[in-house]
């Protein structure tokens, strides 16, 4: 049974914790499905369809890019129509039929290219073959577009925020969804990277499968369980109606008392439950969307002309979000490197823990996702306890500062992966393996670790300070876009590395075929440097990041307690998020 329209009233036995296992399963079994194939795709991309490295690497950027992207789309459906559950368990279908059919092209001989043999060329995959693998791709990009932003905001609103005893609880939930989500990638990385590499890719794609199969399952049988909010319209088309208003009333003297421009509560009810947005001194010109003129009616609104302060707000706080979303693509691209020029350096060193046995190159992240999931039990456990003393905050720190932290991390580790590359490449020359690609150089992969290791730990500051942000300072109604956001960022990160690598592979090539990132032979490549021209990027990117966090202006918003409204009428208090006057210092 979901809520009543208004949103207003939920059942006390609804939400809270005991949801978590059905949701997480959901998230934990995509992210199995999604890495378990994603890490290792390069491998399957470059052996099993014999497709060039870099052409390889720009598909599996493409491919993350794409699943990326495609949660604006599943954000909008979810809050503007189907609500987070629906949009949540349709899209776990669609993903369900691209796995199935990714693990059918696995499967089935005739949909790979011919096995390569020595001492003859390979043969590339056909456009029929390559067809069936980009539907595939296609199908489960589409699918993780309506889970990944509702997940997040489905199990944040789980527990409400206008109850003091439940607020802590939600930002409790990020660092348990996260590590949720790192177990199940630890998990991908191991199990099925090394059953794809040992056993077979039929078996490797096909247990995620039925996994996601599962999921589904024990997603819908929680569904009694659940807090469910009802959509409350298209967010977009409020604040296109925002900017049509504005662009209307241009010509309109601003007005000196902000207490005149337009209030409507039984208008903002259902986008306003857990609180009403305050009027900002900031990007006043957006104001003239809520001066009232003789032509406007106000007990019913033509929403083209004429907006509430609230509505105005709105668009205010998703456009002073921009430049601190923007901060965040450069990382995600120097983290898309793991999965891609990592991974072939991986392939080119010592694996063997025994005599017998080898780590498999697509489960070097595993150190990654141990780091990350290392850091974030530190930080929940140990750092917020210790830290909130001197700050004063619940958690510890602003989300803001947790970021920056991530983001100085980043860049170490891109700095050391371009000295470990450099001692990789003396190491080949000194046994004259440099013009042999298909050799193992004698230097074991555990040199590797450092960069694995700080890439974990920067997402565990950076990623998960990223979430809390959007959702802390999203409008109410727009939180599923709020997580797309998010997405969206790591979309364009793995494009914006698509595109490095290919301007870089084009304008690096030099006489006699030498490049900074060669097709075939790392070896000769010059790969440190690539590496460090992404660690400038971050450091131009951190000083960006600081000067946004510095005159970032949190939302005000005037909040309904509910131990106020049940013991002292309708009490309401302002609340600025009280990491205001901390973050004003960053």
């Amino acid at each position: 049974m979901t809520e009543a329209r208004g949103r207003g009233h939920v059942e006390r036995t609804k939400g809270g914790f005991i949801t978590m296992p059905f949701i997480f399963s959901n998230e934990a079994c995509e992210k199995l499905a999604v890495v378990g194939f994603g890490t290792n795709m390069i491998s399957y991309l470059t052996r099993e369809l014999h497709m060039p490295i870099t052409k390889a690497a720009n598909t599996l950027t493409n491919f993350g890019g794409t699943a990326s992207l495609t949660p604006l789309l599943g954000a909008f459906v979810a809050d503007a129509y189907a609500g987070r559950f629906w949009t949540i368990t349709v899209a776990s279908v669609i993903y369900q039929i691209g796995m199935t059919c990714l693990t059918i092209s696995a499967v089935l001989p005739q949909l790979r290219p011919p096995p390569c043999y020595p001492n003859q060329a390979c043969q590339q995959a056909n456009t029929g073959q390559l067809a069936i693998l980009y539907f595939s791709l296609l199908l489960t990009a589409l699918g993780a577009g309506g889970i990944r932003p509702c997940v997040v905001a489905f199990g944040a609103d789980q527990f409400d925020e206008t109850d003091p005893k439940q607020k802590t609880k939600t930002w409790k939930f990020f660092n348990w969804y996260y590590f949720c989500m790192g177990a199940s990638i630890l998990v991908a990385v191991t199990v099925v990277v090394y059953i794809q590499d040992n056993i077979g890719w039929g078996w490797g794609l096909g247990i995620p499968t039925m996994a996601m199969f599962l999921s589904i399952i024990a997603f819908i049988i929680g569904y009694p369980m659940y807090r469910n909010l009802d959509p409350a319209g298209s967010p977009f088309t409020r604040l296109v109606q925002v900017c049509v208003a504005a662009f209307r009333k241009r010509d309109l003297h601003m007005i000196s008392d902000p207490k005149l421009l337009y209030e409507n509560e039984e208008l903002d009810a259902s986008i306003s439950v857990a609180g009403k947005l305050l009027h900002t001194q900031h990007m006043k010109f957006l104001d003239k969307a809520a001066i009232v003129t003789q032509e406007d009616n106000i007990k019913s609104p033509n929403p083209w002309r004429l907006n509430t302060v609230h509505r105005v707000e709105e668009l205010k706080s998703v456009i002073r979000m921009g430049p601190i979303w923007a901060a965040g693509i450069i990382l995600i691209t120097a983290y898309a490197q793991q999965n891609t020029f990592s991974l072939q350096q991986a392939q080119t060193m010592d694996r063997h823990l025994t005599g017998s046995f080898q780590i498999p190159a697509g489960s070097m992240t595993v150190f990654t996702m141990t780091s990350m999931l290392t850091t974030i039990a530190f930080y929940d456990r140990i750092f917020i306890p210790v830290i909130r003393r001197f700050t004063g905050l619940d958690r510890g720190i602003s989300f803001l500062h947790r970021m920056g932290i991530g983001f100085v991390i980043s860049i170490l580790a891109t700095l050391v992966a371009g000295f470990i590359e450099v001692k990789r490449k003396n190491v080949a020359l000194a046994n004259g393996l440099i013009n042999n690609s298909k050799s193992t150089i004698p230097i074991s992969v555990f040199w590797l670790v450092p960069q694995y290791a700080l890439h974990g730990i920067a997402e565990a500051f950076m990623s998960i300070g990223h979430l809390e942000f959007f959702y802390d300072q999203a409008p109410e109604s727009m939180k599923s876009t709020a997580m797309a956001l998010f997405w969206t960022a790591i979309s364009l990160g793995n494009y914006a590395s698509t595109i490095l690598v290919s301007l870089v592979h084009k304008f690096s090539a030099g006489a006699m075929g030498s490049n900074w990132l060669p097709d075939d032979n790392l070896n000769k490549g010059k790969l440190e440097y690539f590496y460090w021209l992404i660690t400038l990027m971050q450091i131009m990117n951190l000083f960006y990041y600081v000067v946004c966090a510095k005159f970032y202006t949190f939302k005000p918003i005037e909040m309904q307690r509910k131990e106020d409204s049940e013991s002292a009428g309708n009490e309401v208090e302002l609340a600025g998020r009280n990491e205001v006057e901390l973050v004003g210092r960053v």
